[in-house]
């Protein structure tokens, strides 16, 4: 018998078992992680990231493949984006609306311009903000659901400057959301990788959450094996965040979001003077494509945020599903 206070809006509203959702990080959630967190309960957002169209297809289709015959879990399956890049380019976004998904995620930038092909498809919006002033935005845009994302998350948020924790973030939204937009839903983000973190997401005000770095070390995330590894033997002092691994990548993120990696030697080496880098990024880029080549995760980026302090093993999605949500349901009980 799961606890009362595991059965939230979240769970009711999109026919969940556990109010998780799957964090749709670009180029680690696939469609076998989505596929396999729809299985255990959840909701699974493929990672729909930069909008490549062929890449979402592939896993998108993967995903709705691997869930032939499981009509449950189908109706568990959705995608996300990353918004300024739909404003180059929305193809993936409409060819994934035609497959009726189930939800719709977008993160870093201005939702409204998508709002209403979205609505029009019947998918549910899930906004991700990172402060309190983007909220009315989101509401605007017709979102269902709210995602609160600290500064702990791993790969991209908002920069130190413009940040905020998850711990404050989360009940300052929900006691807004409770005032100006009742009926929206509210996930938290970053730094959720245990049962203690679902329950204390609940505590706080939250409807459920979104989960990724605890998911990205699974054996269905397609995350490079080294890199997995290497966040099993990293502590949470372990990461931080800026722009080494964005310009490295030549990823031209705009302000103000910036990336959290583990803070590996070539991070370290980088670090203390971004205008050179950014600057003069040839050497660098280089010694870091090597280093993706090779599976050298000294020089390669893994992108785990603080939570990885709680990461010590690699099993499948649905087995860390089914711990975070039994260890909460038994500290709720209590």
């Amino acid at each position: 018998m799961t606890h009362a206070a595991m059965h939230t809006r979240f769970t009711q509203r999109f026919h969940l078992s556990t109010p998780i959702a799957l964090a749709p990080m670009a180029l680690a959630t696939g469609g076998a992680l989505a596929a396999a967190c729809a299985q255990a309960g959840a909701l699974g957002l493929v990672g729909g990231g930069y909008g490549d169209l062929a890449w979402t297809q592939r896993e998108y289709t993967l995903a709705r493949a691997l869930l032939t015959n499981d009509a449950a879990s189908q109706a568990r399956l959705g995608c996300g984006f990353i918004t300024w890049k739909l404003d180059e380019n929305a193809d993936a976004l409409d060819w994934v609306l035609s497959q009726q998904p189930s939800a719709i995620m977008l993160s870093f930038g201005d939702p409204r311009p998508y709002a209403a092909r979205i609505a029009q498809a019947g998918a549910p919006l899930i906004c991700q903000v990172q402060r309190l002033d983007q909220v009315p935005l989101a509401i605007e845009a017709g979102a269902s659901v709210i995602v609160a994302q600290g500064g702990e998350a791993g790969g991209h948020g908002a920069n130190a400057l413009e940040g905020r924790s998850t711990f404050t973030l989360v009940p300052e939204i929900a006691d807004h959301l409770a005032a100006h937009a009742p009926h929206t839903l509210l996930l938290a983000a970053g730094g959720v990788a245990d049962g203690r973190g679902l329950a204390a997401a609940l505590m706080l005000g939250a409807d459920g959450v979104l989960v990724g770095s605890r998911l990205w070390a699974t054996t269905e995330s397609l995350a490079a094996t080294n890199a997995k590894t290497q966040a099993t033997q990293t502590n949470g002092d372990g990461t931080a965040r800026s722009q080494v691994f964005d310009i490295l990548r030549r990823k031209n993120w705009p302000a103000p979001y910036d990336f959290r990696a583990i803070r590996n030697d070539l991070h370290r080496r980088l670090e203390s003077d971004m205008a050179a880098l950014a600057a003069n990024p040839e050497a660098a880029r280089a010694d870091y494509d090597a280093g993706v080549k090779a599976g050298d995760f000294s020089r390669a980026h893994a992108t785990v945020g603080e939570a990885v302090g709680l990461i010590a093993d690699v099993p499948s999605a649905g087995e860390v599903i089914a711990r975070m949500t039994q260890h909460a349901h038994s500290l709720l009980a209590k």
